[in-house]
């Protein structure tokens, strides 16, 4: 899975997820990004630069349209090579990484969360906006944001690929995830589970959830990009490293 052929397709399933935050701004050619304008940097960011010939200009080019916002820049293989030295050198820093992972669908081992999680489709705006609220919170994002969040999530021009999933707990969402359809790829996103129901098994649960639906649509290959507590549960379901992205914070101009 690591030959450019195989990756490709889970770095570009990854570029269109992020894309779609792009509500105030996106650009998908040399330098891709996506500005969804809200106030934090997971949802705004650079995701690829392809050529650095003029790194210079595109790096301001970048800082100028980020303006105001806090915001990342995203190095992985898909970037043009030594892109992570290149912007060091232009002052960046580094922030930290995410393994990009992938499994095969036939592979995917069965997950047993509580007894009592209630696994269903979110359908309706009032029930995006409270899946939204709950991956939020989890996430640790500033709850100001959430109404333009699920704005933003609820205009999503890339809807028809989107499955949602909300774990419910005498009646409360604890637990989400999210099921990206895209270049053939089953990307699974959004997997979060509410701090006081935690290693119980509802993460593995609801990741399972949205890379079953992917299986049974035909799909044979899941992927996602880990975070560091993720990248130790997740070979227990399959998955594999097979890249990694490295996070940079670029200094304001």
């Amino acid at each position: 899975m690591n030959e450019r052929s195989d990756l490709e397709p889970l770095l570009a399933n990854c570029r269109d997820y992020w894309l779609g935050w792009g509500a105030s701004e996106v650009a998908d050619g040399e330098l891709t990004y996506y500005r969804s304008g809200l106030a934090d940097g997971q949802l705004n960011g650079v995701l690829r630069l392809s050529d650095t010939d003029q790194l210079e200009r595109t790096v301001s080019h970048a800082v100028s349209r980020m303006a105001g916002l806090p915001w990342m820049w995203w190095v992985g293989p898909d970037s043009a090579p030594d892109m992570a030295n290149r912007l060091v050198d232009h002052g960046a820093v580094k922030l930290g990484s995410s393994p990009v992972m992938s499994v095969r669908l036939d592979r995917l081992a069965p997950a047993e969360g509580p007894a009592d999680l209630k696994i269903e489709t979110v359908e309706g705006f009032d029930a995006l906006s409270e899946w939204v609220r709950a991956f939020i919170t989890s996430f640790g994002v500033t709850p100001e944001i959430i109404d333009d969040a699920a704005r933003i999530e609820a205009q999503r021009p890339d809807s028809a690929r989107i499955t949602r999933f909300a774990g419910r707990r005498d009646g409360r969402i604890v637990g989400t995830s999210l099921l990206y359809e895209a270049h053939g790829v089953a990307g699974v996103y959004v997997v979060s589970t509410a701090p006081d129901h935690r290693r119980q098994g509802i993460g593995t649960t609801l990741s399972t959830a949205a890379l079953t639906a992917g299986r049974e649509r035909g799909l044979s290959v899941g992927t996602l990009q880990a975070s560091p507590l993720g990248a130790l549960v997740y070979p227990r379901m399959g998955f594999e490293t097979v890249a990694e992205y490295e996070l940079f914070a670029i200094p304001a101009a």
